[in-house]
C-alpha cells in the first residue's frame, strides 16, 4: 500500500471521510515510523479526531473496552503497543466512504508475550463528522484467537 501525503485538515474539502481516513492512516504509520507510542508524539494524529473520540474494542481482547478523547486514543496506541511486538496493516481497502465509512484491513501481526505471529482482517464502521473521526468500531472476526495469540502459556508442570 502506498502511503499518501497528510492532506490538511483545516480545510473544508477535509469534511470527506476518505480524505480524513486516508490523512489519518499516513500520520498513523509515521507516528509509529518514529517510534510510537512513548516515543513519539501524538500531535500529528490529533488533528485527524474529534477531541470527544470513541474507540469501541471489543472486550474480549487484551486491549478491549472503550477508549475516549484524545488522551484515550493516546493510551489505546499506548497499551496496543504492549501487546503487539509488529502490528502491520498489509492490505487496506475502503468499502463505503460517507458519514460512516467502512474499511476492511488485513493485518499481519506478532504478539509480544508469546511470539505468535497472526494475520486476520478487522471490519470497522468509522464515523466522520466535522472532518475528524468522531467513532470507531472495529469487527474481528476471532477474538478468541487473538486473545490466545497474546496470552502466554503456563509452564508444564513437574
Amino acid at each position: 500500500m502506498t502511503t499518501p501525503s497528510t492532506p490538511e485538515i483545516t480545510n473544508a474539502a477535509a469534511t470527506d471521510s476518505a480524505a480524513v481516513l486516508t490523512g489519518m492512516y499516513a500520520a498513523e504509520a509515521a507516528y509509529l515510523a518514529a517510534g510510537g507510542p512513548g516515543r513519539a508524539s501524538f500531535a500529528p494524529l490529533a488533528p485527524y479526531f474529534a477531541p470527544d473520540v470513541v474507540l469501541h474494542q471489543a472486550a474480549a481482547l487484551p486491549y478491549g473496552g472503550t477508549w475516549r478523547g484524545h488522551a484515550g486514543v493516546e493510551r489505546f496506541f499506548l497499551t496496543m503497543s504492549r501487546v503487539w511486538e509488529s502490528f502491520d496493516m498489509t492490505e487496506q481497502e475502503f468499502l463505503a466512504t460517507g458519514p460512516t465509512a467502512v474499511v476492511l484491513t488485513r493485518v499481519r501481526a506478532r504478539a509480544r508475550a508469546t511470539g505468535r505471529e497472526l494475520t486476520f482482517p478487522i471490519l470497522q464502521t468509522i464515523t466522520v463528522r466535522d472532518g475528524r473521526i468522531a467513532e470507531v468500531r472495529p469487527f474481528y472476526w476471532d477474538t478468541a484467537a487473538i486473545a490466545d495469540a497474546c496470552a502466554p502459556r503456563p509452564a508444564p508442570a513437574g
